[in-house]
């Protein structure tokens, strides 16, 4: 072990998804939300990754459903040409007619964003899928549900063995680009209660990312290590004292020299500044290669935090982001992104996949770690209630009811019934419900998911099998969870 790799390392962490929107809605809550994050932050992440950027992938077994799905690139390209060619059009032309010359130059700028990522995902066959597959190293939970709010143990292996088995159809050894899984797994929500560990362990997960800022307390050397339970499973600290450099209120993002996201035009383009004038796009590349450097020099001094012996791997900060918020939320955050990786380099930090990482560091034992055995998540406060509060506590009693149904259906449950049942655990429903986000949409969705579970319960027993159950409902849930099989609700 060399003294440098003693002094520590930092893993970035990109924690990539996207609800099932794919054909279900379009504007202004659906499927653009996908087109969007193609175009501002799937596509433009992969130049940095293509140039050895070490970085840490997750991809979500529903994301990649939804880029999976047939016809997804040429419905992307459609939106490209058809919605903001138009709109980026439109707005700059009404620009230009109020005298706002400025602005609608900025307007035009900007659309060259999605004409140059159609252009460079061309140029890779359109397979944006099939180009991420190299980086694809952590899995996640079928559709990114909750795991300490399921009902049965039953539904977490399902959750578990269906988005495990997706990763391992796409990305693993033996399939094109594929590499071998080493049992990294994206808690959905950084969701942690100490009884999934077994079920963890069984489905052959090796570590998962856990938020215990609550337990620790902000900025403790604590989080700086992993932690190994007795069932064989590490728990890896995400360092919310690092992480809240971006994602906060005050953080680089809320600078007033990065583009506006909330200031818009008639079609939600943003030709502003924080600071309420012209957005400067030289000026705020300049300014994330400042605040780059400052988040290296900052973490250099974190680590610094770190008491651990020699030869155990030094500390770890682990800053686990979500990767929609760089480019699309943070429009500069790629490019910050970009300038990490430089200054790290230049300033001496070493940046390592967390994989990688894991092997080297020596953990610390839970009875050591005292860990509590309590849930925990990323959430509010650090516990559930953005998923089950009183916000949507009817959410979290109906998605649990309906796991009941499927699990006491046992063999009877149709594919239909347990797809419905992923679709119906996501989280995303509860969060914007909670978050008030995208009006009506969540609870739509839900609502929707909800009925046709019911219904293809009631197909499932009348016909006594599974099969023909449910077909009608089958073909609307479009490309979800696809790899989900109801023997998993019975076997072990």
């Amino acid at each position: 072990m060399s003294a440098g790799r003693d002094r520590g390392a930092l893993a970035i962490v990109l924690h990539t998804h996207m609800p099932y929107v794919e054909g279900f809605g379009t504007w202004p809550s659906g499927e653009e939300w996908l087109w969007e994050a193609i175009a501002s932050c799937y596509v433009p992440l992969l130049e940095l990754l293509d140039a050895g950027a070490p970085l840490t992938l997750s991809l979500t077994p529903v994301l990649c459903d939804q880029l999976e799905a047939p016809g997804v690139h040429e419905r992307f390209a459609a939106f490209v040409h058809d919605v903001r060619g138009t709109t980026h059009a439109q707005d700059a032309a009404g620009l230009r007619a109020g005298g706002h010359h400025e602005l609608a130059n900025e307007i035009e700028r900007s659309w060259g964003d999605y004409v140059g990522a159609l252009e460079r995902l061309d140029e890779r066959g359109g397979n944006l899928l099939e180009s991420l597959a190299p980086y694809a190293q952590w899995a996640s939970a079928a559709t990114h549900a909750v795991l300490p709010l399921l009902a049965t143990e039953a539904g977490v292996r399902l959750q578990l063995r269906s988005g495990i088995a997706a990763h391992r159809r796409r990305f693993g050894a033996g399939t094109p680009k594929g590499t071998r899984w080493r049992g990294g797994l994206w808690l959905p929500e950084c969701g942690y209660a100490p009884w999934l560990e077994r079920a963890l362990e069984d489905a052959g997960v090796s570590a998962v990312c856990v938020e215990l800022t609550g337990h620790f307390g902000l900025g403790a050397a604590e989080h700086l290590r992993p932690i190994a339970t007795d069932a064989g499973v590490l728990l890896v600290p995400v360092d919310r004292a690092t992480m809240s450099l971006m994602w906060s209120d005050d953080g680089y993002p809320a600078d007033g020299a990065y583009r506006d996201y909330h200031h818009h035009t008639v079609h939600h383009h943003n030709p502003w500044s924080n600071d309420g004038g012209l957005y400067d796009h030289e000026r705020a590349l300049a300014l994330a290669r400042e605040h780059a450097a400052d988040f290296v020099a900052r973490t250099i001094a974190r680590l610094r935090q770190a008491d651990v012996a020699p030869g155990t791997g030094g500390g770890l900060v682990v800053c686990a982001l979500d990767t929609e918020l760089l480019g699309h939320w943070w429009y500069e955050g790629l490019e910050w992104l970009v300038a990490v990786v430089q200054e790290c380099a230049r300033q001496g930090l070493e940046l390592v996949r967390l994989d990688d990482a894991l092997e080297r560091i020596e953990p610390v034992s839970a009875g050591e770690a005292r860990l509590p055995q309590t849930v925990s998540s990323w959430g509010a406060s650090g516990d559930l209630s953005t998923w089950s509060g009183p916000a949507v506590a009817d959410m979290a009693f109906a998605a649990r009811a309906g796991e009941l149904q499927v699990v006491a259906a046992g063999e009877r449950a149709s594919v239909a019934a347990v797809r419905e049942l992923l679709a119906l655990q996501a989280s995303d429903w509860p969060f914007m419900v909670t978050r008030e986000l995208a009006g009506p949409y969540p609870r739509e969705r839900f609502d929707a998911h909800r009925r046709a579970l019911g219904r293809a319960l009631d197909a499932a027993l009348a016909n006594g099998s599974t099969n023909g159950a449910g077909e009608g409902d089958l073909a609307r849930l479009r490309n979800l969870a696809v790899d989900a099989d109801p023997r998993w609700l019975l076997v072990p």
